[in-house]
C-alpha cells in the first residue's frame, strides 16, 4: 500500500513551499492541497517565467492529478482570474484539477465579515489579507458554510440564506450594498458557473482510492507551522490546520497513510503582519536580509519583517509535524554576511528555555543566540554540496544538530535549477 508524503511550512509562512512542490512533483501521480485558501501564495520560477499561485496546487506544471481538498477554502472569483491565467500559457486545466464537493465556499459577504472584523479590533488587530478567510472557517465550524458541492443542489436558496444571515450580522439590508458590492456579487456568481466546467469528486474516495493502487501523492500545505490555529502563536494567527495532522482532515486521509513529511524553513526567518517574533531585527541587518531576500507578499505586496533563524520556534515544529526531512531555502541570501546568529535559546522573565511559550503573544522573549562565521561565498552559482563552503557546511550541520533531522535538500536561489538535493 502506497503512502503520501506532506510537504509543509514550518516557521510563520513565505518558506518557499510552491517552488519545492514543483522540484519535487515528477516523482508522484498526484499533488492536493489540504487547507488554507487564496491568502497564501506559492511562487514558482522556470524558464525565464514567474508564477504564483494562491489555490491550484504548485503540480499544475508538471503532468500530474492536482487536487483541492475539502480542508481548503475557495473564492470562485479569484479561482476563475487564477485559472485563466494559467489557461492562457497553454496548460489544460479542467482536465488536470479535480476540487472537493467538501471544500468551502468563501462568499462576497465573507470578505465585509473580515474587513469588520478586523477594524473591531483596533490596534489589536491580527493582520488577515481581508480575504474572507477567517468568516468562511467561522461558518464552517459554526455549520453554517456553503460548499463547493452545493452548486450541484439547490444553489441559489442556499447561496441567499448564507448572505442573509451576514448582513444580518452586518447590520446591513441587501439595499444598503454599494454598487461595487454589487458589481463583486454578480462578478462571484459569475465564477460559480464557470466553476461548473471543473469535476467535482468526492476527494477522500478518489485518493485513498488513488494510494490503494501504488500510485503516490503529495500533500502540499500552504502558511506555516506556527500559524496553526491550535499549535502557532495564537491569537495571531491563521483559521486553519496548517501542520502535518491537518493532511489528514484536510484530504480525509488516516495517520498510517503518512510516509514521509518534508519540512521547509529558510535559513532566516521573516514574518508578514501582527504578532510574536522573538528574531526580528530592526536594524540594518534586518533591512538588509529583507532587501537581498526581496521579502514581499507573494499575494499582498506587503513587506515582510525579518530576523535570524529561530531553532527553539523550528524545533518545536520538527516535534509537532514529525518532520523527517528538513528542506533549507534562500541560503544565498545570507552570502554576504560576516558572522550569521542562530537562536538557540529564550530567555524569558530572566529564565532560559527552550520552549516556545504558551503566551508568547503577551511575553517578552528574549533570544539567546550563537554566533557562526558566514561562509561569504556566492551560493547562486553552486550546482552540487560538494562546491558549498566549508561555513556553509558547518551552518547545515550546526542546524541539523540541534534539530535532529537531516536537511536533504538546499535551495541557493529562485530558479527550479537552484535547488540541490544532499546525498544522504
Amino acid at each position: 500500500m502506497a503512502k503520501c508524503d506532506i510537504l509543509l511550512g514550518l516557521q510563520w509562512g513565505d518558506e518557499g513551499k510552491g517552488k519545492v512542490v514543483d522540484v519535487l512533483t515528477p516523482r508522484y501521480d498526484a499533488v492536493a492541497r489540504f487547507q488554507g485558501g487564496p491568502n497564501a501564495g506559492h511562487t514558482l520560477e522556470f524558464d525565464g517565467i514567474k508564477v504564483v499561485l494562491r489555490s491550484i496546487p504548485s503540480g499544475i506544471f508538471r503532468n500530474n492529478l492536482n487536487i483541492i481538498g475539502n480542508g481548503v477554502v475557495l473564492d470562485p472569483l479569484l479561482f476563475r482570474t487564477e485559472a485563466e491565467e494559467l489557461e492562457k500559457s497553454g496548460i489544460d486545466l479542467p482536465s488536470k484539477l479535480r476540487i472537493s464537493r467538501k471544500a468551502h465556499l468563501i462568499l462576497p459577504t465573507h470578505r465585509l465579515l473580515d474587513a469588520a472584523g478586523e477594524k473591531a479590533k483596533g490596534n489589536a488587530k491580527i493582520g488577515t489579507t481581508g480575504k474572507g478567510i477567517g468568516p468562511t472557517y467561522t461558518d464552517k465550524i459554526s455549520r453554517n458554510g456553503l460548499r463547493v458541492g452545493d452548486i450541484e443542489l439547490d444553489f441559489e436558496a442556499r447561496y441567499q440564506a448564507a448572505k442573509e444571515k451576514h448582513l444580518a450580522t452586518l447590520g446591513l439590508t441587501d439595499e444598503q450594498l454599494s454598487e461595487e458590492q454589487r458589481k463583486l456579487e454578480a462578478d462571484w456568481l459569475d465564477a460559480i458557473r464557470y466553476l461548473k466546467k471543473y469535476t467535482l469528486i468526492d476527494s477522500e474516495y478518489e485518493i485513498n482510492e488513488l494510494l490503494n493502487r501504488g500510485e503516490t501523492l503529495l500533500c502540499e500545505g500552504a502558511q506555516g507551522t506556527m500559524l496553526d490555529v491550535d499549535f502557532g502563536s495564537y491569537p495571531f494567527v491563521t483559521s486553519s490546520n496548517t501542520i502535518a495532522a491537518g493532511a489528514c482532515t484536510g484530504l480525509g486521509l488516516a495517520p498510517h497513510r503518512i510516509g514521509d513529511v518534508y519540512g521547509i524553513f529558510k535559513a532566516y526567518c521573516t514574518r508578514v503582519g501582527a504578532g510574536p517574533f522573538p528574531t526580528e531585527l530592526f536594524d540594518e541587518t534586518g533591512e538588509l536580509i529583507g532587501k537581498l531576500g526581496h521579502e514581499f507578499g507573494a499575494v499582498t505586496g506587503r513587506k515582510r519583517r525579518c530576523g535570524w533563524i529561530d531553532l527553539v520556534a523550528l524545533k518545536y515544529a520538527v516535534m509537532i509535524n514529525g518532520v523527517t526531512r528538513l528542506i533549507m531555502m534562500k541560503s544565498d541570501v545570507l552570502d554576504t554576511f560576516e558572522t550569521i546568529k542562530v537562536c538557540t535559546k529564550y530567555k524569558v522573565d530572566g529564565e532560559l528555555t527552550d520552549r516556545f511559550p504558551f503566551d508568547a503573544a503577551t511575553r517578552k522573549i528574549e533570544p539567546v543566540y550563537t554566533e557562526l562565521p558566514g561562509w561569504k561565498s556566492d551560493l547562486t552559482k553552486v550546482r552540487s554540496e560538494e562546491e558549498f563552503p566549508e561555513n556553509f557546511r558547518n551552518y547545515i550541520a550546526f542546524i541539523e544538530k540541534q534539530l535532529g533531522v537531516p536537511v536533504t535538500i538546499i535551495s541557493v536561489g529562485p530558479d527550479r535549477e537552484q535547488t540541490i538535493e544532499l546525498k544522504k
